[in-house]
């Protein structure tokens, strides 16, 4: 039976984050993920700036996969009034297929095992963990990352609270190709139930992705009638759905996305990434996210791996209270946030109001952002 100091359940962002930092701590990782890189996921695909200083220190360099670097934020309401200001950190714009895939790279350098398998339960018994997989291959280790994503038979398994709960929220994505879209701009557009983010990547194309209340889309059931429908009632989107070619066969889903609160701390798994908690994607924020609860997860599990008298229970507690500092604000500023802009009357009224100060606006928007990550 294999044995580890160290696993990670799910490969994204958060794991791949965090199998890199503890293997360069010089742990044993053995990182599973149900699917091979590289792949296109659900996602938003722009990234704070704050995580940058970070990732270099892994040895992760965005600028060599052509990242795209984005200055501006547009957004828009229903109607189509509009504002656009900078960016007090910036970000950059890369595909989840491009941005896994160097993670991924990056970790197989630096010795991290990986297994392509459905893991199904995680057991926690004398202090060790056991880990089991769809084909019966069991694995063990001192420690375990849950970093599994939105939602996971294992959160099932688990009985965590917000899985029992019906989630309205369906995730749409797409690429596109459109001459003359801006680099430097990411561009958040409301429409009826809903809003979409458009932003460069780092081919050229341009990542629309939206979240939608499947209240709405039911009417229509087709994403393509529900773009003509619905998502073109918004201006800017009609225009972009028009003369937009997608480069996608077909749009990529995800329903029930869940912004219910969860644990980070789960059967003494740390959980990171979303599997932690999802932040509303129209704080454009939660990729960088992700890679900071790996940093928090992975500097706990480090020290716990080699300081024999920092316990387990105290690295849970020193986890959550870190996890619960960084995020909670930022995890209520963007539930408010999407009450008030899925509201329309409440939304021309908010755009109205920042309108006339771009200072207004940067501020909401440093609510939802960290600062740059010290290392």
């Amino acid at each position: 039976m294999n044995c580890y100091d160290v696993i990670i359940v799910g490969g994204g962002l958060a794991g791949l984050t965090a199998s890199l930092h503890l293997a360069m701590n010089g742990h044993s990782v053995c990182l599973f993920e149900k699917v091979n890189y590289p792949n296109h996921k659900v996602c938003g695909e722009y990234v704070s700036n704050e995580i940058v200083p970070y990732l270099k220190k892994l040895g992760v360099f965005l600028d060599d996969a052509a990242a795209v670097e984005i200055n501006t934020l547009q957004l828009s309401t229903i109607k189509g009034r509009s504002i656009e200001v900078p960016l007090p950190l910036g970000g950059k714009g890369i595909s989840r297929f491009a941005f896994d895939d160097i993670l991924y790279r990056r970790a197989k350098v630096l010795g991290v095992q990986f297994e392509f398998k459905n893991v199904t339960a995680v057991t926690f018994e004398n202090d060790r963990f056991e880990v089991q997989t769809m084909d019966d291959m069991i694995v063990r280790s001192k420690v375990v990352i849950g970093a599994y994503g939105k939602r996971s038979l294992l959160d099932k398994n688990m009985g965590r609270s917000f899985i029992r709960k019906k989630s309205p929220w369906l995730g749409v994505k797409a690429h596109y190709r459109l001459d003359g879209f801006p680099d430097n701009t990411v561009a958040l557009h409301n429409f009826e139930g809903g809003y979409g983010g458009l932003s460069k990547i780092e081919n050229g194309n341009i990542n629309f992705c939206y979240l939608a209340n499947y209240k709405y889309f039911k009417e229509y059931k087709e994403i393509e009638y529900f773009n003509q429908k619905v998502v073109s009632k918004n201006p800017f989107l009609s225009q972009f759905l028009e003369t937009a070619t997608m480069v996608f066969e077909t749009p990529l889903t995800i329903a029930q996305i869940s912004f219910e609160s969860k644990s980070c701390i789960e059967g003494h798994m740390l959980m990171c990434g979303d599997a932690a908690g999802l932040i509303h994607p129209l704080c454009g924020n939660g990729m960088a996210m992700a890679i900071h609860s790996a940093k928090l997860a992975s500097e706990n599990a480090a020290l716990y791996l080699g300081t024999p008298d920092y316990l387990r229970e105290r690295m849970e507690i020193d986890y959550q209270r870190q996890w619960r500092g960084y995020f909670n604000h930022r995890m209520r500023t963007g539930r408010r946030l999407q009450k008030l802009l899925l509201n329309p009357s409440l939304s021309q009224i908010a755009i109205a109001t920042v309108a006339k100060s771009t200072w207004l606006l940067q501020k909401i928007v440093e609510q939802t952002h960290g600062k740059p990550i010290i290392c």
